[in-house]
């Protein structure tokens, strides 16, 4: 390698090898242009050109989601031409003109910037930059491409948030769209149905947001983490401050026997049973077992091969049906049979009913491990400030990383502050922490500052992933097509730890039924323990699993019954009125029906098309699935409080405290709109501080479909106290209105015109002159022993039509269209509320077709497939609004209701096109095929 390095330094002007270093090549003088400046770096000729664009340039704009070239985000222009930083050497550099997502605007926003913001293109960001500076070289290229020019120029860059609809719509018409945008907000009492720019947008499409490995402090230490290559090993040290002390620059070796609290977390606090470092004992592959730190420069070349452990590998469990059996050792002592837990719901009598019915239909499905594949690895440091604890970090849960870094570090609660950095992403797994209490563990022990970037091997080894399911069910109909009974049960393969497995095992048989009447019922969840990956939170908790179970047997019943099948869920659904398989009462709110009314004429259109096209061709047929879907927004009958805090400063401007966790969702933007019209005074003049656990107050955690809900109608409650202070000030009525002006508010009402000089007033401890501070927690009921009782306060409902072509010979599909009708009470964003449609219509699509997660086998994003904007299709959205009384101005949850609908209806359409369905998730093309051959050779 070191006589191979001169020819690579000197191949292009602008290296000149440094000194001594000019021997072993340990460094090297390299000249470039960056963003029109030029710059010098003195690094390693292969280093990586995004490292230095990062580490030594500081231009944070540049993602790293891979250091394989991948999934894109590190994407720059070299000579015009987009590039993987990640890929190409500092020294190939030499001499060339660079072009990062900070170079973009020069002074104002590109018009391909505005253009993004305009569309909603952006949303979690970590993906945005090397999305923009490909685009960017397409666009100097071709002013109009085609939507197929823009799929084909953006192919290499991944986006797990958007579903890339926007992201296509933005590229093709920036051409159109003008350099700067207007950024005026809508007016008084009118932020609600609006869609104006996020407000969290620019930094987005500028580079300038923050992630967890953007902030790194210069002097921090370095920490790498030494993980089980088993499934299942015991493990014995050797001399670790003998190993460390012979390596300069390592600062120590840390161990579970240096963890001063309990060694044990988890996000449910009597299921906790994780420990932070494992002790003797690892249970899963890529369980940590040890932390290194050391300076930066003597981390990047540290070889780990003789890192002084020694494995014991024991027999491992990897599938449930192992974990159950007779005589099956336990993964944990306390757990018998290798049970977590199970959900139980009861109601009526199954069993009569379904001896009693007209028609029944019994099937069972498999579905596979799912990674969340977020393109920002986990990342994040901490240091010490006095006695406190500071950990800055990308997280979905501040205050639960609070409590559970604290008890595994033996500190205060108030003595640890968590600081949340934009998220690139989270979808359920950064709802558990991973890095927190080690680096925490580094800082406090060395007293030096600790910073964490897990690798995407490391990241997808050791995070959460969606439960596999094996599930059967049986369901009955009488004759007129009303379901009268349906038996249910699942078991969920949850891993190693607890994680999120009792809330899937509970929240699963609550919404096995699907948004339909169902008398008489039985579902059983249950959580089995292996040495399989933790399986944890994913978009759905469970419940996209057994919707599917569900909604392919109602296409087979209305198949039997000679109903058509959006017909036969009409005939089913949920109404005003009707009683919940847990025997809620749903009094009002309920949209399932207005959203499979609205998709009437489209699956008219849709089979019409597919009848023609199949006709037609004999290699190739078109087929139409339809699923439903209903999610119950929050936790399942437990607290769930959300607090948000406003007030007026005296310079007034509105200043909310905000603690609820944007991770692209748009909650940063939609919860400051709710607040904005429940207070009646402009968006424009508020000011967000963001969630930190030693300045906002606790809006809950991030998941479950709740921020919208629960923290929006914290919002609109502390809107409208601050509001009824302020006029209790005036003395005047609530129909008065207000206005800011400057550091004045103006209270008008009928002629009376009542002006407050905020100045005048005194602050507060937070510097405000009028405050509120409120709290909403959704009124639900616990579930008695048969799961009757009020799980929920809020249910979301949608429903979606694919249609898609599949190659008889090939097994291939390719999605058409798919159409999505979604109730969301109110849409508080339009613009956010589609791109959440279409982001989680994506992942739907992978779910459904080829995201198979098989460890030690696709712990990269090679070998691991997530759509590319090529794979999906286009996607009509259709609004419902059927008001909620309990959501804010109505509104309901919405971020997982998306996703439920869309691999059902895929694999229903599959089954239309074919005749067969894949009973194994996702559907590859050789399980399709191996499907036909078997209907075909049972002909």
């Amino acid at each position: 390698m070191n006589k191979a390095q001169p020819h690579i330094s000197q191949a292009r002007p602008g290296v000149a090898l440094s000194g001594s270093d000019a021997v072993g090549l340990a460094r090297a003088e390299i000249t470039f242009a960056v963003n029109g400046a030029a710059v010098s770096v003195n690094v390693p000729p292969l280093r990586r050109l995004s490292a230095v664009l990062r580490d030594e340039l500081l231009l944070t704009g540049t993602k790293v989601g891979c250091d394989a070239g991948d999934c894109g985000a590190c994407t720059v222009l070299v000579d015009g031409d987009p590039v993987c930083a990640c890929l190409m050497p500092a020294a190939s550099a030499a001499g060339a003109s660079v072009t990062t997502v900070e170079g973009l605007a020069n002074g104002r926003l590109s018009a391909l910037q505005a253009s993004f913001l305009a569309h909603g293109a952006a949303q979690c960001g970590i993906c945005t930059p090397g999305l923009l500076v490909a685009a960017t070289a397409l666009l100097e290229k071709k002013a109009r491409p085609s939507e197929i020019e823009v799929q084909d120029a953006l192919g290499g860059v991944l986006c797990r948030c958007t579903g890339y609809r926007k992201i296509v719509a933005a590229v093709m018409d920036a051409s159109a769209q003008a350099a700067s945008l207007d950024f005026r907000l809508p007016r008084s009492g009118h932020a609600i149905g609006s869609s104006p720019i996020r407000l969290d947008g620019v930094p987005k499409v500028t580079g300038g947001e923050k992630f967890g490995g953007d902030s790194f402090p210069a002097d921090a230490l370095a920490v790498l983490v030494i993980r089980s290559p088993h499934y299942h090993a015991s493990f014995a040290f050797g001399d670790l401050d003998g190993w460390a002390k012979a390596r300069p620059g390592i600062a120590g070796v840390f161990t579970a026997a240096d963890i001063p609290g309990k060694n044990c977390f988890g996000v449910i606090g009597p299921f906790a049973d994780q420990p932070a470092l494992a002790e003797g004992l690892a249970r899963f592959r890529g369980e940590a077992v040890a932390l290194v730190a050391g300076e930066r420069e003597a981390m990047l070349d540290l070889d780990l091969s003789d890192f002084p452990i020694r494995w014991t590998e024991l027999p491992h469990l990897l599938q449930p049906c192992e974990a159950q059996a007779e005589g099956a050792a336990l993964i944990h002592a306390n757990r018998p049979a290798n049970l977590l837990t199970k959900g139980f719901v009861e109601r009526g009598d199954p069993e009569t009913a379904l001896a009693d019915a007209a028609v029944t239909v019994t099937g069972a499905i498999e579905t596979s491990y799912v990674e969340h594949a977020y393109i920002e690895p986990e990342a994040g440091h901490a240091y010490m400030d006095g006695d406190t604890l500071v950990v800055v970090a990308c997280t979905q849960a501040p205050y639960m990383d609070r409590d559970d870094t604290a008890k595994v570090l033996g500190l205060p609660v108030d003595k640890v502050r968590i600081v949340p950095t934009a998220t690139g992403g989270g979808f359920g797994s950064k709802l558990d922490v991973s890095l927190q209490p080690l680096i925490g563990l580094v800082a406090m022990r060395t007293g030096r500052p600790a910073a964490l970037a897990y690798t995407r091997n490391e990241s997808m080894m050791s995070t959460t992933k969606r439960h596999p399911a094996q599930m059967q069910a049986t369901i009955g109909a009488d004759a007129e097509g009303h379901v009268t009974g349906m038996i249910f049960s699942g078991d969920f393969n949850t891993g190693a730890y607890a994680s999120w497995g009792p809330t899937v095992a509970n929240r699963v048989p609550v919404h096995a039924s699907g948004p339909y009447a169902t008398p008489n019922y039985r579902a059983e969840g249950r959580a089995v323990h292996t040495h399989g990956p933790i399986s944890g939170a994913f978009r759905g908790f469970g419940v996209p699993q057994a919707t599917i179970m569900q909604e392919t047997l109602y296409d087979e019943l209305a198949g039997k019954l000679g109903i058509d099948r959006l017909d036969f869920r009409l005939r089913n659904c949920l109404r005003n009125g009707s009683e919940t398989v847990t025997g809620q009462r749903l009094e009002s709110g309920v949209g399932i029906a207005e959203c499979l009314d609205a998709l009437r004429p489209h699956w008219a259109r849709a089979v019409a098309d597919a009848d023609a096209f199949n006709s037609a061709n004999v290699d190739k047929k078109r087929g139409v699935g339809i699923a439903s879907c209903w999610y119950g927004c929050g936790n399942t009958s437990l607290p769930n409080p959300s607090t948000i805090r406003v007030g007026i400063a005296a310079s007034g401007e509105i200043i909310l405290h905000q603690g609820a966790v944007d991770i692209g969702q748009g909650s940063n933007t939609v919860i400051t709109q709710i607040c904005a019209d429940a207070l009646g005074l402009p968006l424009e003049r508020f000011r967000l501080k963001n969630a930190d656990t030693a300045i906002t107050p606790d809006a809950g955690k991030t998941s479950a479909s709740r921020q919208t809900f629960v923290t929006g109608k914290a919002a609109e409650k502390a809107g409208r106290a601050l509001r009824e202070k302020i006029l209790r000030f005036a003395n005047v009525s609530e129909k008065a209105s207000l206005q800011l002006e400057g550091p004045a508010i103006v209270i008008r009402e009928g002629e009376a015109v009542r002006r407050v000089d905020l100045g005048t007033l005194e602050a507060d401890i937070h510097g405000f002159v009028f405050r509120a501070e409120e709290t909403y927690d959704p009124p639900t009921l616990p579930l008695d022993a048969k799961g009757q009782g009020k799980p929920y306060a809020v249910y979301g409902y949608g429903a979606q039509i694919a249609e898609l072509e599949v190659d008889l010979k090939l097994g291939t599909v390719k999605l058409v269209k798919i159409t999505a009708a979604h109730d969301v009470g109110k849409a508080i964003n339009p613009l956010l509320v589609e791109g959440q449609i279409e982001g989680g219509i994506a992942q739907g699509i992978g779910m459904a077709l080829m995201e198979e997660y098989i460890p030690g086998r696709t712990e990269n994003l090679h070998d691991y497939l997530i759509p590319t904007i090529g794979d999906v299709p286009p996607i009509e959205t259709i609004l419902i609004e059927v008001p909620d009384p309990e959501g804010p101005f109505g509104a309901k949850g919405l971020g997982e209701h998306v996703l439920i609908p869309t691999a059902p209806a895929i694999l229903n359409a599959i089954r239309h096109a074919t005749g067969v369905l894949v009973t194994r998730v996702p559907a590859t093309p050789a399980r399709i095929r191996a499907a036909i051959r078997e209907k075909e050779a049972c002909r």
